[in-house]
């Protein structure tokens, strides 16, 4: 028995050794994987490339970093992009419908005309995202960070911006039915034009610290602060 134990010890150590030689290659491989639908690049580095019109449908890029990466036209239906930096990332026209968003991560990043249809960008951190045109129906975008955020003639019927943080963010002409406003941070955000009369949960201290005109509609039972218009910003 003894010495069985003796010749199955060095057998086992060099398998191990062999197992975890073989890993970094795997890793290396699915990260150098051509772009395909449902191809897994998760936690691997994507900065600044050409991705434009490809289909990663479905695709796993949870943690990766796409900063300055050009995704316009690209199917991203589907695809896992939770906690990914996205930097400056373009995903103009872009294919976005159920794509998981939470937690990502970026500043000016550009979303124009882009569709996100039942995407969740829950908790996600945007800052200065230009979101101008996009369809943003019953997107989830609870509890995120849209700061100064562009949302010019963005369709956003049925999203959940509750306890979003939108200061400063341009909801001109903005489509809002259905939108869920409920504890939402609008200081100084911009409804010019928006038709504001079916989101929910909206109340007039949120009001009175947004900015509007006289062809923002409100919700019965709200009234325009005196403050608006506000002063243009230098």
């Amino acid at each position: 028995m003894r010495h069985i134990f003796q010749r199955t010890i060095p057998q086992l150590t060099c398998l191990t050794f062999l197992l975890l030689a073989l890993v970094p290659a795997q890793a290396l491989a699915a990260c150098n994987s051509r772009p395909a639908p449902n191809v897994d690049w998760s936690r691997c580095q994507k900065v600044r490339l050409i991705l434009r019109g490809a289909n990663l449908s479905g695709a796993n890029l949870e943690r990766v970093d796409l900063s300055s990466s050009d995704l316009m036209d690209a199917n991203l239906e589907g695809a896992n992009l939770a906690n990914s930096g996205l930097t400056l990332a373009r995903f103009q026209q872009a294919n976005l419908n159920a794509a998981t968003l939470t937690k990502a991560f970026g500043n000016r990043v550009n979303f124009t005309a882009a569709s996100l249809v039942g995407a969740n960008l829950s908790k996600a951190e945007l800052p200065r995202a230009n979101f101008t045109r996009a369809d943003l129906t019953n997107a989830d975008m609870s509890k995120a960070d849209l700061g100064r955020v562009v949302l010019i003639e963005a369709q956003l019927q049925g999203a959940n911006l509750s306890k979003a943080l939108i200061a400063r963010a341009k909801f001109t002409s903005a489509k809002l039915n259905g939108a869920d406003l409920t504890g939402a941070y609008t200081l100084l955000a911009q409804f010019a034009g928006a038709d504001l009369s079916g989101t929910i949960g909206l109340t007039q201290e949120q009001l009175d610290d947004a900015c509007g005109d006289n062809n923002t509609v409100l919700p019965a039972g709200l009234k325009k602060p005196t403050s608006w218009p506000c002063p243009a910003e230098e």
